[in-house]
C-alpha cells in the first residue's frame, strides 16, 4: 500500500485538498478558494498523465475561477460583508443551460478530433457542466449543488473506467457531500438571483 501511495502521491494530495475544498464550501468558508487552487494544480498533472485532457483544462479553469470566487466572496453582496446564498431564476438558468450545451459541443469536437481521449463525449459533458457549476458556486447560487451531483455520478463511472480509483472514491464522497451541501445551503438561501 505504501508503495502505491508513493507512486500516486500527487493524486492522493489532490484528493486531500479536494475534500478540504468541498468541506469548506459546504460551510461557506472563503478558504475553500485557496484549497481549490492547490487541488486544481495537482489534478492538472494527474489528468495530463491519464489523458483526460478536458478535465486537465477544467482544472486550469478551476484555478482561475477560484481567484474570481475568492474576490466575489470577499466583496460580499449588496453592501453586506458576506455574499448570501441565492436561487437562480428561469432566464439565467436557461442561458446557463445554453452556454453549457455550446461548451459541451465545442469541447467534444476538440477532444474527438484533436486528442487521443478514450471517452471524448463523456469527458466533454462533465467538463462543460463543471464549468457551469463552478461559476454558479462563485456566485453562491444554490442550484450549483444539483449540477455537481450529476457531474459526480457520471465522473465516478469515468474514473473507474480509467483506473483512477482514489479519484473515483473522491467523487463518491463528493456526491454525498454535494447532497449535504445542498441541504445546508438551502437553509441559508435568499430569493432567486436576477
Amino acid at each position: 500500500m505504501a508503495s502505491w501511495v508513493q507512486a500516486h502521491y500527487v493524486e492522493v494530495l489532490g484528493v486531500v485538498f479536494s475534500v478540504l475544498y468541498l468541506l469548506l464550501s459546504i460551510r461557506q468558508n472563503i478558504l475553500l478558494w485557496p484549497a481549490g487552487m492547490i487541488s486544481a494544480l495537482l489534478y492538472m498533472a494527474v489528468f495530463f498523465q491519464s489523458k483526460f485532457y478536458a478535465d486537465m483544462g477544467l482544472n486550469a479553469y478551476y484555478f482561475f475561477i477560484s481567484i474570481y470566487g475568492w474576490v466575489v466572496w470577499r466583496k460580499g453582496g449588496d453592501g453586506k460583508k458576506e455574499k448570501p446564498v441565492s436561487r437562480i431564476r428561469r432566464k439565467p438558468a436557461l442561458l446557463l443551460l445554453a452556454v453549457t450545451a455550446v461548451a459541451f459541443l465545442g469541447i467534444a469536437f476538440l477532444l474527438k478530433n484533436y486528442t487521443d481521449s478514450p471517452i471524448p463525449y463523456w469527458d466533454a459533458l462533465t467538463t462543460a457542466m463543471s464549468f457551469t457549476a463552478t461559476w454558479m458556486l462563485a456566485r453562491k447560487i444554490l442550484e450549483h449543488w444539483i449540477v455537481w451531483i450529476i457531474v459526480d455520478v457520471i465522473s465516478m463511472a469515468l474514473y473507474l473506467y480509467r483506473g483512477l480509483y482514489p479519484t473515483m472514491i473522491l467523487f463518491a464522497i463528493y456526491t454525498v457531500m454535494a447532497v449535504i451541501g445542498y441541504i445546508e445551503w438551502k437553509k441559508a438561501q435568499i430569493p432567486a438571483e436576477t
